[in-house]
C-alpha cells in the first residue's frame, strides 16, 4: 500500500491472524481500493523484552512506524478512518486510534475515542495538557472521515501541530511539539486501563472492537497526501 514517505510499518505486540488485515474496500466509499482493518478481542495482550501489555492492563492491535521524525522536521500526515456502526465504546477504558510516540519516552499526541467521537490528546510534557474535540459522537460512526496534519517537530516554541478533519481546521497549536529526540507514528487500536470498564460494568472482559483505515501517508507536501486511486 502507498504510504507516501513513511518508512515500513510493523505490527506492535499483536500477531493474531484477525488483528490486522488488508482487504478490498468493503464500505464501497473509501478513498482507496483496499483498506486496513484492525481488530482487538478480549485477551489480545502480549509482551516484549521491555514491556508487557498483559501486566499493564492493556490490549492492542497497532502498526508501528520505523521512520523517525526528528527536531526540525516538518511533514504533512494524512489518513482516513471508518468506525463501523457495530463498534462499542469502552469508556472509561482509554481507546487510542492513532498516536505519535517518542522513542524511549512517552507519547506526545494521541487520537482518543474517549466518551464518544474523536479527540486529540496533547501530552507534550508527559500528561494530558489539553483535549481538542475533532469529530462529534453523532458523526463518528458509519462514514469515512479524513484526517490531515501539518506538523513541525520541535523541542522549542517554534513548532506547530495543525489538524483538519474533513477539510475543516480543528486544531491550530503553536509551540513545543516534542520533548525527546525522536517521534514515530502508530495507528490501529490501543486500549489501556481495561480494569476501569470491567469495574464500571461488573464484567470480566472488554468487548471486541474493529476499525478501518485508508490512505495512511506522510509527505513533504500537502499534495502528496492525495490518494492514487
Amino acid at each position: 500500500m502507498d504510504k507516501g514517505n513513511f518508512g515500513p510499518f510493523k505490527r506492535s505486540l499483536n500477531d493474531t491472524s484477525y488483528g490486522y488485515k488488508v482487504v478490498k474496500d468493503i464500505t464501497k466509499t473509501a478513498p482507496t481500493d483496499y483498506i486496513e482493518i484492525f481488530e482487538v478481542r478480549p485477551g489480545d495482550c502480549s509482551s516484549n523484552s521491555g514491556w508487557s501489555d498483559c501486566a499493564n492492563d492493556r490490549e492492542r492491535s497497532e502498526l508501528s512506524g520505523s521512520k523517525d521524525n526528528y527536531p526540525g522536521d516538518e511533514y504533512w500526515y494524512g489518513w482516513s478512518i471508518y468506525i463501523p456502526k457495530s463498534y462499542i465504546n469502552v469508556y472509561p477504558t482509554k481507546t487510542a486510534l492513532g498516536q505519535f510516540h517518542q522513542k524511549g519516552s512517552h507519547p506526545v499526541w494521541m487520537f482518543q475515542n474517549s466518551t464518544g467521537g474523536l479527540y486529540l490528546d496533547q501530552q507534550v510534557h508527559g500528561y494530558t495538557e489539553k483535549y481538542y474535540p475533532l469529530i462529534a459522537k453523532t458523526e463518528f460512526k458509519g462514514r469515512w472521515h479524513t484526517i490531515k496534519l501539518h506538523v513541525k517537530w520541535s523541542k522549542n516554541n517554534d513548532g506547530f501541530f495543525y489538524v483538519w478533519i474533513d477539510e475543516k481546521q480543528k486544531v491550530k497549536y503553536i509551540g513545543q511539539t516534542m520533548d525527546a529526540n525522536q517521534v514515530y507514528f502508530k495507528y490501529g487500536i490501543y486500549r489501556s486501563f481495561l480494569s476501569r470498564y470491567k469495574n464500571e460494568y461488573g464484567v470480566q472482559k472488554v468487548p471486541a472492537q474493529k476499525v478501518y483505515y485508508s490512505n495512511v501517508k506522510r509527505s513533504e507536501t500537502e499534495k502528496g497526501l492525495l490518494s492514487s486511486r
